[in-house]
């Protein structure tokens, strides 16, 4: 064990599934000698050449396109969007091809690609490089989808990502790529749909993705302080979602506090918050269920408009005070 970067951990799990499994093949703008937008595959071209580490056109539809064919064909693809807002290019072959072969086909053909991409603000790359789009893609039935949190998880959800039959959209979050973790060397597997009680706490129960986790653990830390005693849950994959873990939680706690990134108007903290109300939770639940999520705006450029638009840690310590009547 030893503490590496989450951008690390992305390049050692690619590193170690091209290795293993000569159908696995990376494709991606200036995913080569360049090392990929934000230097995910660095090192990848020199040991696996660039039959297996692919450059690309500018084109993120021929490129959702021919991963979708080669997954049909047998091979094992791993794409590279650089920001998750350029899905939008590629929807029609995520959506109306990848999600749907294995459905149309009756079960005889799999499509088992991974698309990796970057999203998510606090970097200053404004309106067009900053959303958070996971939400779209867990909307549709046959696309997995997953988020981690941390190096640890980041690499462990990548190999069970690249080792399914399904496409898998795979979120990974710009300020999460410095961010350090305990993470083994070597190949290990964590199962996708499996959520992560990343503090055990009784007072409220905390459902946080992606960036928003680690500001859920340093209020959870804050509040402790004050008597408040936070369980904070990530789910690590939207799509399946570990329903029976939050459920359970909400159940010991009687307060539930969902907190995204992206935009809190039909954002996935509806669903986690109609999960919970149509479950056995709801008769144990004590207050109303509360969501932080962005607001709906475009991503501001300024950086402290930018601070404003997404959940800050000083709005999650408000709204479990809130929940607790502090």
């Amino acid at each position: 064990m030893r503490e590496i970067t989450y951008l690390a951990a992305i390049n050692e799990a690619l590193d170690e599934a091209l290795a293993e499994d000569d159908r696995v093949f990376l494709m991606g703008e200036d995913i080569g000698l360049y090392g990929g937008g934000f230097g995910a595959t660095k090192g990848l071209i020199e040991k696996y050449g660039a039959e297996r580490v692919r450059n690309t056109p500018i084109s993120e539809s021929a490129l959702a396109g021919a991963a979708v064919g080669s997954a049909m064909t047998g091979l094992r693809p791993i794409i590279e969007i650089q920001f998750s807002d350029f899905i939008t290019i590629a929807m029609d072959q995520l959506v109306n091809q990848a999600a749907k072969i294995h459905y149309m086909y009756g079960g005889k053909a799999t499509v088992p690609l991974v698309m990796r991409t970057a999203g998510g603000s606090g970097t200053g790359h404004a309106a067009q490089h900053s959303q958070s789009l996971e939400n779209w893609t867990a909307h549709i039935p046959g696309l997995k989808v997953v988020q981690p949190s941390t190096a640890y998880d980041a690499k462990g959800l990548l190999h069970a990502a690249i080792e399914d039959n399904n496409p898998v959209m795979f979120y990974e979050h710009k300020l999460s790529y410095k961010t350090k973790g305990t993470v083994p060397a070597g190949k290990y597997v964590i199962p996708l749909g499996v959520a992560d009680i990343k503090r055990l706490g009784t007072h409220v129960t905390v459902v946080a993705t992606g960036i928003m986790v680690g500001k859920s653990l340093a209020a959870a830390e804050q509040l402790a302080a004050e008597g408040i005693s936070l369980e904070v849950i990530d789910p690590r994959t939207l799509v399946p979602l570990d329903t029976k873990t939050i459920i359970q939680s909400v159940q010991k706690t009687g307060r539930l506090l969902i907190v995204h990134e992206a935009v809190k108007r039909s954002g996935f903290g509806g669903e986690v918050a109609s999960l919970v109300a149509e479950s056995e939770a709801f008769y144990a639940l004590r207050k109303p269920i509360q969501r932080l999520g962005g607001k709906a705006i475009p991503m501001p450029y300024q950086k402290e408009l930018e601070y404003h638009a997404i959940p800050q840690l000083e709005d999650i310590l408000a709204a479990a005070r809130h929940l607790m009547d502090r």
